[in-house]
């Protein structure tokens, strides 16, 4: 593997050759696309951090028939660590020779070129992935994305596209927002859409937690290197963590309620992290959602060591009360009762299944969408202004990415500072 100091483009370069890596023609593949003569499913796993080992080890785990056959990451570290573990669980169903370990920032190209591969795992940080949905889509493959899948309306913008000529081309994409292939979310949802809790009339999410991992910078590494490796607390990179995190929560919200937020107004701060090590973003968000049938959803996280805790949802109608944790009191009370797989399982066994029967799902939108609302929550936030719905999908140039992918310098805007902070 050649040492990942090597690579540089820049960002104009790197939406172009997202593009030029793939051969794929835009016009539907046929069902189901996979290796001649077998219903093989072959991965190449793009992000082996500790997500991206997770994702590929829950995808094994789905279903039989399916192998790991390539892999790439910014570093080769995490390249040789994810391949060891994924060999030792798994063996016989790994089979990536070091040709097919990528590392760079062109490391998703490669791993996108080859052709007997036909579902993608992208889990590199967030601020990668609208390019890498792209560069898959295009080259004619299946994907499963972590969440969030961008962290500015640019970005969701492009997913979005790409989620379109996925649909175009017959594609799966499935999210890894699990909630919505989790048993008991599935019932509660389908109780609320039936009218068990009445009309919807408010809602609550939560993310309220500890801190989490932070990784000091090793002596002699580029600023850049050590922000990816840092990545949760740089903007570019995450989202901020009501996008990287919370966006679990409130895509519950949007679920239950049918509907997307017409208007966000939101605040937010950093005041127990303020180091240097915890980048640019904040510790803690309070956001109000308005839906265009006059409900607002008040969401609130919090990253802070020694507070109270707590990650939830709770839905509230005129007939009764939702709750996450599979309740609902008022005039049709219900407690889910049944076993539950797991859900990080349950979206590779939804996945695949819709693969191989020629029916593939596609949640590319859907998420995109509750990408666009958790970025909006950190805007308004950010700039202390209240934003549409309209103006930040349609409007808004924000684009954070940096002016060039290279392990070099890489200058970080400051922590925002609500009302000087421009919208753009």
């Amino acid at each position: 593997m050649e040492p990942a100091a090597n690579t540089s483009i820049s960002r104009r370069d790197f939406v172009k050759t997202a593009a030029a890596a793939t051969v794929a023609a835009v016009v539907p593949a046929p069902f189901p696309v996979f290796a001649a003569g077998s219903d093989a499913i072959r991965v190449g796993v793009i992000g082996c951090g500790g997500r991206g080992t997770g994702a590929a080890i829950d995808c094994l785990t789905a279903a039989p028939g399916v192998e790991i056959v390539a892999l790439g990451d910014l570093v080769p570290d995490r390249v040789e660590s994810a391949l060891a573990r994924l060999t030792q669980e798994f063996p016989g169903r790994v089979k990536v020779p070091a040709t097919r370990c990528f590392t760079g920032f062109d490391n998703y190209q490669h791993v996108c070129a080859l052709p007997d591969v036909n579902l993608i795992v992208t889990a590199a940080p967030p601020g990668f992935r609208p390019l890498h949905l792209k560069a898959a889509v295009e080259a004619g493959k299946h994907v499963f994305m972590e969440k969030p899948v961008a962290v500015d309306p640019v970005g969701v913008r492009s997913v979005i596209a790409s989620s379109d000529l996925a649909a175009q081309k017959h594609l799966a994409i499935v999210a890894g927002t699990q909630r919505r292939h989790q048993a008991r979310y599935v019932e509660m949802l389908k109780r609320i859409h039936d009218g068990q809790i009445g009309e919807i009339v408010a809602a609550q999410c939560y993310w309220n937690m500890g801190d989490l991992w932070v990784k000091e910078r090793a002596p002699g590494m580029s600023e850049m290197e050590w922000q990816c490796r840092n990545w949760l607390y740089f903007t570019w990179l995450s989202g901020d963590h009501i996008v990287e995190q919370h966006v679990h929560n409130i895509d519950v919200v949007n679920w239950a309620m049918g509907a997307l937020p017409k208007n966000v107004m939101g605040m937010g701060g950093r005041q127990a992290r303020t180091r240097p090590e915890f980048g640019n973003i904040y510790d803690h968000f309070a956001v109000e959602y308005e839906y265009a049938n006059g409900v607002r959803a008040i969401s609130l996280c919090r990253q802070t060591q020694g507070a109270a805790e707590r990650v939830e949802e709770r839905i509230v109608g005129t007939k009764g009360v939702a709750l996450s944790s599979g309740q609902i009191t008022g005039e049709k009370p219900w407690q889910f009762t049944a076993d539950e797989p797991s859900p990080y399982v349950q979206e590779h066994i939804d996945l695949i299944a819709s693969i191989r029967r020629g029916a593939p799902l596609n949640e590319g939108r859907q998420i995109a969408e509750s990408t666009m609302s958790a970025i909006m929550g950190r805007m308004s936030a950010y700039t202390g202004r209240a934003l549409s719905w309209n103006w930040a999908m349609e409007a808004s140039k924000l684009d954070l990415s940096p002016a060039k992918y290279e392990f070099g310098p890489n200058p970080v805007d400051p922590v925002a500072i609500p009302g000087t902070t421009p919208l753009i």
